[in-house]
């Protein structure tokens, strides 16, 4: 297995497990905190695209789409204590996002050369451009955990 192929494997390990756990989720259950200190669901995945595109950004991904208009504000640190839903976009706006960020995080992924694996990014959590690309996955995966609880307190089944 090359690098590449290794680094999507958990990219797409990571978003199979990731959605399973939100897929059957509604608006009102986005809203859901797992603990009264942490943030809720909605919240958690506008942080999660953020990111995905800055690492993106960070790593000088070309061709990169833009996060609509006013996104980016909805999901920074100091909004994640509301819990008004007119501050925060649809489930359906955020997977939108999700599925076009992801594509272009793909697609750089695939066009990497591999000389370029080990370039440095001056980012302490991902010091190389494959750190940069697995921290993609890794990233989702830290917090799918707390999506586990939300799912428990709700009575829906267990999917993974």
């Amino acid at each position: 297995m090359q690098t590449r192929d290794a680094i999507k494997l958990g990219i797409d390990t990571a978003q199979m497990v990731c959605m399973a756990y939100l897929s059957d989720l509604s608006d009102a259950e986005f809203l859901k905190r797992p603990h009264l200190q942490c943030n809720h669901l909605n919240w958690q995945v506008g942080h999660l695209i953020n990111s995905e595109y800055d690492m993106l950004k960070a790593i000088s991904v070309a061709g990169l789409p833009e996060l609509p208009a006013g996104f980016a504000a909805k999901y920074q640190k100091e909004n994640a204590v509301h819990d008004d839903p007119s501050r925060f976009c649809t489930k359906d706006e955020l997977m939108a996002t999700y599925q076009t960020v992801r594509q272009a995080a793909l697609t750089a992924l695939a066009n990497v050369p591999e000389t370029d694996w080990e370039k440095e990014t001056g980012i302490s959590y991902a010091p190389t451009v494959a750190a940069m690309f697995t921290m993609i996955g890794a990233h989702w995966m830290m917090h799918c955990g707390q999506w586990v609880i939300v799912r428990r307190q709700l009575g829906k089944p267990v999917v993974i």
